[in-house]
This record gives C-alpha cells, sequence and structure tokens, in this order.
C-alpha cells in the first residue's frame, strides 16, 4: 500500500510540473498570436494602390460625341470572384473595339 501512495505521488509531481511546462507553452504562444496580430493590423493601414487609370486616345470632341441609339454595350458582368483587374481591362477593350467609327 505504501508503494501505492508513493507511486501516486510520483505522478502527481510529474503531472505538476508537465502542467506548468503546458501553462508556460500557452502564454508563449498568446503573446506570439498578440504580436502577429498587431502586426497584422500595421499592413492594413497601409495606403491602397490608386485606381487604375485608363489612356484616353480620343480627342475631347470624340468623347463629346452623342452615342447612336443603336449601339449595343458590351455584355460583360461581374461577379466579384473574377480578376477585377481583368475585367476592367476586358470591359475597357470592348468599348473601345465596339464603338462604331465614322
Amino acid at each position: 500500500m505504501r508503494a501505492d501512495q508513493e507511486r501516486i505521488q510520483v505522478d502527481l509531481a510529474a503531472s505538476l510540473l508537465r502542467n506548468e511546462e503546458l501553462q508556460r507553452a500557452n502564454e508563449e504562444l498568446h503573446r506570439v498570436l498578440h504580436n502577429q496580430a498587431g502586426e497584422r493590423e500595421v499592413e492594413d493601414q497601409k495606403p491602397a494602390p490608386p485606381p487604375r487609370e485608363f489612356p484616353m486616345p480620343f480627342s475631347q470632341e470624340i468623347m463629346d460625341a452623342v452615342i447612336p441609339t443603336m449601339f449595343v454595350g458590351p455584355k460583360v458582368t461581374f461577379y466579384g470572384t473574377e480578376d477585377s483587374e481583368a475585367h476592367l481591362t476586358a470591359f475597357h477593350t470592348q468599348m473601345m473595339l465596339g464603338t462604331p467609327m465614322r
């Protein structure tokens, strides 16, 4: 019976040591996560790139011209899942190609 009590005491001491190790590891992980969250906040504060500008190859007179009633623009839909830059480039190209020339 005394051997059982000694074994229980040894197991309890080992469990307490393991618990302390886990507690220290947990605190270290919390510190690391907190630091990473702070770094992400700094990254989120970076200014957004300026909006894309498309070249205007036409004079103001052409740009002011009335669009014919028969003109049908491109049928392009943006669903938000595709690349926005590629969508804008495709739309811009279709508009330039689809504009009737006189």
